[in-house]
């Protein structure tokens, strides 16, 4: 996938996003929440900076959200005493199928690290235990587990979860 772009989000890429997000919970499940407005899901209030990888169509997304009350935010501030302003939460990630081992998502991710340490943000981030393949890439690039949580969604679900911070900044 040499010729797979990974660039800012455009208002452009919001439907094609959306529907790679479909694509992706129908093969994986992720997410959890959210299929039923995907376009508003990929765009919601709080959104730092959002990247898509594009291929002849959006393959994948990632974004930056601000910190307010997620509980990687809270487990890494009660560890580190780093202020909420200076957190970024890393977001949002997928990669639909074929155009997974092609090093998509770790574009994506590192497009998001480069974004947070050009501008001075620690991240941190959950995922569901479920998600192994990105528990893999995450840990493979150097992020450090700081603890579990539970991902709460829909109406009173939860699923357990694990908490990630990115070492650098």
């Amino acid at each position: 996938m040499a010729d797979t772009i990974i660039r800012p989000i455009e208002d452009a890429d919001i439907p094609g996003a959306a529907a790679a997000l479909i694509e992706v919970h129908a093969t994986d499940g992720y997410p959890v929440e959210g299929v039923e407005h995907p376009e508003a899901w990929i765009t919601p209030p709080g959104v730092v900076k959002a990247w898509v990888a594009h291929r002849g169509g959006v393959v994948g997304h990632v974004a930056i959200m601000k910190a307010k009350g997620e509980e990687a935010v809270t487990l890494w501030q009660r560890q580190s005493g780093e202020a909420e302003a200076r957190i970024g939460v890393l977001a949002r990630l997928f990669v639909v199928r074929s155009a997974r081992k092609h090093a998509v998502g770790e574009r994506l991710m590192r497009a998001a690290m480069d974004y947070a340490e050009e501008n001075g943000l620690r991240l941190v981030l959950d995922v569901m235990d479920k998600d192994e393949s990105a528990i893999r890439l995450y840990e493979r690039l150097g992020w450090h587990f700081i603890g579990g949580a539970t991902h709460h969604y829909g109406d009173g679900q939860q699923i357990p979860a694990k908490c990630y911070v990115w070492p650098s900044t």
